[in-house]
């Protein structure tokens, strides 16, 4: 409504988990398990669709909130799954990276205003979970770590982000996203990599950081002798005045200054911090196992797993 991203709907969502069951059936994988959903993407995308797959359900009460994800990802994690495919934004992801374990995950992205999912073909990320599922090759050898900022609440782990932390002025949930940059108080990044769209992207154009630095950003907003241009959403490309900001080294914790206000964990405001709590985030390098595709595909490739010898 505020900017021009794109956006997947159902239907898109059904080709593209249809291409995924042929990239896994491709490769020999033999059970799927699905999470219900209201527009019910599992068994549309199976119409019609010849593969040799035995496909399951979880049993799950559907609330219709991220917490349906959160649920499944961590009854998969506890049933043994081999990999867990998602498709959604930063947040879909984070839901499921609290209770995934080290399920390792294959995020695929289904929108523009996103940071933690890839946007690939959904064959190649079917056949690239495949591979990861049948254990064909070392988690060392095919997956990364990636990092989390861990929210405290009076020293206690209330909740992860994946990508960003923003501190609000805005003293309401509303409609969850953060998009008004008059609102910025603090931003908290685990990367700050150039061509990353979102809040992130301030990072990325102020104090770039290579993927994998092992380091977290703190920016605090307000005036200075610096002002960013970044695209902070699709189209929306705004000035961001820079108060100060410094790299910080992981389980360093950072207070939080800014109160009352809203915390947005990647994108959607989900706590309200009231002066009586103290708040604070550190950087955690023990996130979700993330599963590097390009790696994945090219050491199955010299492996020879493509290739059929004829009887």
């Amino acid at each position: 409504m505020v900017a021009f991203g794109s956006v997947f709907d159902n239907h898109e969502k059904v080709n593209i988990v249809r291409r995924v069951l042929l990239g896994l059936d491709s490769m020999g994988v033999k059970d799927v398990f699905f999470m219900p959903d209201h527009f019910r993407i599992g068994p549309r995308a199976l119409e019609d669709l010849d593969v040799s797959l035995n496909i399951s359900y979880l049993k799950i009460p559907m609330e219709g909130t991220q917490e349906d994800s959160t649920r499944a990802a961590a009854i998969l994690h506890e049933m043994g799954a081999g990999c867990i495919v998602t498709l959604g934004g930063d947040g879909t992801n984070r839901a499921v990276a609290k209770t995934c374990g080290d399920t390792p995950l294959l995020p695929i992205s289904t929108g523009t205003n996103n940071v933690f999912p890839f946007m690939v073909e959904g064959t190649m990320a079917g056949m690239a979970a495949a591979v990861t599922a049948l254990e064909l090759f070392s988690m060392d050898s095919i997956t990364k770590r990636a990092p989390v900022l861990q929210i405290m609440k009076d020293q206690k782990l209330v909740d992860i982000a994946l990508v960003d932390v923003v501190v609000s002025k805005a003293g309401f949930l509303a409609s969850r996203a953060v998009w008004d940059e008059t609102t910025l108080e603090e931003i908290f990044l685990t990367r700050a990599e150039p061509g990353n769209i979102g809040f992130s992207s301030i990072g990325g154009h102020l104090c770039a950081q290579e993927p994998g630095s092992g380091k977290g950003v703190h920016i605090t907003i307000g005036n200075g002798d610096k002002r960013v241009m970044a695209p902070i959403a699709p189209g929306l490309v705004r000035d961001i005045p820079i108060k100060s900001y410094q790299l910080f080294e992981p389980e360093t914790e950072i207070a939080i200054s800014h109160r009352p206000a809203v915390l947005a964990l990647d994108g959607e405001r989900e706590h309200i911090m009231n002066k009586l709590s103290k708040w604070s985030i550190r950087l955690n390098l023990k996130g979700p196992l993330v599963i590097d595709i390009p790696k994945t595909l090219k050491r199955a490739s010299m492996e020879s797993l493509f290739i059929k010898y004829r009887q």
